[in-house]
Formats: C-alpha cells, sequence, structure tokens
C-alpha cells in the first residue's frame, strides 16, 4: 500500500515551496514583522500615572453581585468552589433562619415561598464564607459559568498585587460589590408577594417602602434608608449595579504606605542626610508608590 504524498524520492510536503530568489530569502521572510515593527513609533502606557482599561472581554477581579433592591445574589450552594479547577475557591453556606434577626421567627416563617423574615439573599440559604485565593486562580471563568444565580462574575480590575500571601485570599467584603445608591443594606426582607424565582428573572426593580421600614425599625441608623426610601416613593429611579473599578493614583492605603516608606527613609538615611529630601522614592507626600496599587494591606 502506497501513500500519494510520498515517492521514491521521499516525503513531498503539501504547500508549494519557494523556488530561485524566493528559496534564497525564505530565511529572511521570517524576521519580517521584526524589520517593519523596527520603524514604528514605541508606544509605552505609563502605567500607573496613567492607567488604560482594557477590553470589556478581559478576566479580571472576581465581584459578588447584588439584586436592586441591595440583598446579595451568592445563596451558598458551592457550585462555583466545584468547578474551580486549581482549587481557589472556597464558600461556606448558611440558612437565613440562624440569622440573629429571625431568632423569634415562627417555623415555615423564611421558606423559599416566603417573603417575610431577614435575609442575606432570596431563598433559605446565603454565602456566609466566600474567599478566593489569587495565588491560585488561572482566570478561566469556569466559576462563573457554573454560576445559577449570575452571582459571580468578573471585571476588569487587573490591580490584584499583595505584600504577603495572606493578602492575595480576598474575603467575601473584598469581593462584593459596592451597594449603589438607592439600594438597601442587607439583612431585610425580600419585596412583599415575591418568591427568590421572582428575583432571579429580575422583576426586582429596587427596595420597597416595606423594606424600608422593617430597616428603619431595626437599624434606624443605617446610611442606605434616604437612597432606598426615595426609590422605594418614587422619587429617584431604580439602581444602577457598580462594579469594583481601576483604583485611582490616590487610593485606599496611600497615606499608609507614604508613612510606612518615610520610616524606613529616615532608618536608611545616613548621618548627616537632608531631613527634606525622601531617602526612599515614592515617600513624597501626594506621590504613588511605583507599581503601587493603591490597595492597603489586609
Amino acid at each position: 500500500m502506497t501513500d500519494d504524498r510520498h515517492d521514491e524520492t521521499g516525503y513531498q510536503p503539501l504547500r508549494p515551496q519557494a523556488k530561485g530568489l524566493g528559496e534564497f530569502l525564505a530565511p529572511v521572510a521570517g524576521f519580517g514583522v521584526t524589520f517593519a515593527s523596527m520603524f514604528k513609533p514605541t508606544v509605552t502606557e505609563e502605567y500607573p500615572r496613567k492607567k488604560v482599561a482594557p477590553q470589556g472581554r478581559y478576566h479580571g477581579r472576581h465581584q459578588l453581585n447584588r439584586y436592586a433592591d441591595g440583598l446579595e445574589k451568592c445563596i451558598g450552594c458551592e457550585l462555583c468552589a466545584w468547578a474551580c479547577p486549581a482549587d481557589a475557591i472556597y464558600v461556606e453556606g448558611a440558612s437565613n433562619a440562624d440569622l440573629p434577626e429571625n431568632a423569634d421567627a415562627a417555623p415555615g416563617t423564611l421558606d423559599a415561598d416566603s417573603s417575610a423574615g431577614a435575609r442575606i439573599s432570596p431563598g433559605e440559604r446565603y454565602g456566609r464564607v466566600y474567599q478566593i485565593n489569587y495565588l491560585r486562580c488561572i482566570f478561566c471563568g469556569l466559576c462563573i459559568e457554573a454560576c445559577p444565580t449570575r452571582a459571580l462574575t468578573m471585571s476588569n480590575d487587573y490591580e490584584l498585587a499583595g505584600n504577603s500571601r495572606e493578602g492575595m485570599i480576598y474575603e467575601k467584603q473584598d469581593l462584593l460589590a459596592p451597594l449603589s445608591e438607592g439600594m438597601l443594606a442587607a439583612p431585610h426582607p425580600m419585596a412583599e408577594g415575591t418568591t427568590d424565582t421572582d428575583y432571579y428573572r429580575g422583576d426586582v426593580l429596587g427596595a420597597t417602602q416595606a423594606q424600608v421600614d422593617w430597616v428603619r425599625e431595626h437599624r434606624p441608623d443605617d446610611e442606605t434608608l434616604a437612597g432606598a426610601e426615595a426609590v422605594a416613593t418614587g422619587t429617584r429611579p431604580g439602581p444602577a449595579s457598580r462594579q469594583h473599578e481601576l483604583r485611582p493614583d490616590a487610593g485606599p492605603g496611600e497615606a499608609e504606605k507614604a508613612a510606612g516608606a518615610a520610616a524606613v527613609g529616615a532608618v536608611r538615611a545616613p548621618a548627616g542626610a537632608d531631613a527634606n529630601v525622601p531617602a526612599v522614592r515614592g515617600s513624597e507626600p501626594g506621590t504613588p508608590e511605583p507599581g503601587g496599587t493603591g490597595r492597603g494591606t489586609r
């Protein structure tokens, strides 16, 4: 049995081969892109002084989302942890019935088909503990595909450097989406007359007056009451979801970093050095440390 690709002289390539001058210049043709790039202007992004947002499809820092009335979408099902190929996610679910606000609730009050009782998330469960170890995460996105409630998504935040291993393990409070103006801080009851399915379908567009009244009764000093009541009365439109964004140059932790750099500079400064000249770059007041993320040490 013979193969048409072979003859008596050996293997014959399927692609036509260059001959003559083309065959002579073939080794040089591979450097065509290199030579063409040598004469183009160099574009350097001045990071971190000028931060450029990546493409919308970029897989960056994770975010735990909220519903329009402020309840969390995560129900603590742990499917994201099971789907993670790097074992970077740790989740512990808990029952809404175990919240201190529900200590006196009657049995059956916090069933999935009931809207009464304090909740962290709609339904019977919520995510009590949520951790992502970014020393293990490979940003594949399988966790967000596994999430049944779209609670977990990935933002465009790529500033994830840290000073310690412990700081690279993000807790729930680090991943939870910020409360938008008009959202009501949890825990509080679900919108009256709704079920968790109504939340999943997007039928809840904001906090209701009954939810506002409940929070005012149990937490009269809650800072989110005014904005949520404006949404409930129709004075303000429903809240829009927010995402974690790229940190500004003078973000959280800058004062602590500047103070620490100044302290190190005081120790390293030689005898007789001018006290007004910083010994460590980035210790000038108001100047971000080169390569810094603006994230405080946790």
